[in-house]
C-alpha cells in the first residue's frame, strides 16, 4: 500500500529539485590563470588585508561613538572604554601600513 506523501515533503523535494538542477546548470569550470604563482599570493595577501581594514573601520567608528556617548553622559569608565575601542580600531585599520614600516611584510 502506498503512502500519501505529506505537503511538507512535496515542498522539501521541489526544492531540493530545483537547487540540484540550478548546481548543475549553472557552474562553470574555473581555470588557473597559469600566470606567477607570487602575483595569485599578494592578490590574496591584499584581499585578505582589505577586509582586515574594513573591520578596523568599522571597530573605529564604533570607538567614536562611545567616546561620544561617555562625553555626554559624564562616565569615565565607558570614556576609556571608548578609546581603547578607537585606538585598537586604528591599529587594525592600518595594520598593513605598520607592519611596512616594521618591515615586516
Amino acid at each position: 500500500m502506498k503512502k500519501p506523501t505529506s505537503k511538507r515533503a512535496k515542498i522539501f523535494m521541489s526544492v531540493w529539485s530545483v537547487l540540484t538542477l540550478c548546481v548543475v546548470c549553472f557552474s562553470t569550470t574555473a581555470f588557473a590563470t597559469g600566470g606567477d604563482p607570487i602575483t595569485v599570493v599578494n592578490n590574496l595577501s591584499d584581499f585578505i588585508f582589505s577586509a582586515i581594514k574594513a573591520i578596523g573601520i568599522i571597530i573605529l567608528g564604533w570607538g567614536i561613538v562611545q567616546v561620544g556617548m561617555s562625553i555626554q553622559s559624564h562616565d569615565a569608565s565607558q570614556r576609556s572604554q571608548g578609546f581603547l575601542c578607537l585606538f585598537g580600531g586604528l591599529v587594525i585599520a592600518f595594520a598593513k601600513e605598520i607592519l611596512a614600516a616594521i618591515g615586516a611584510v
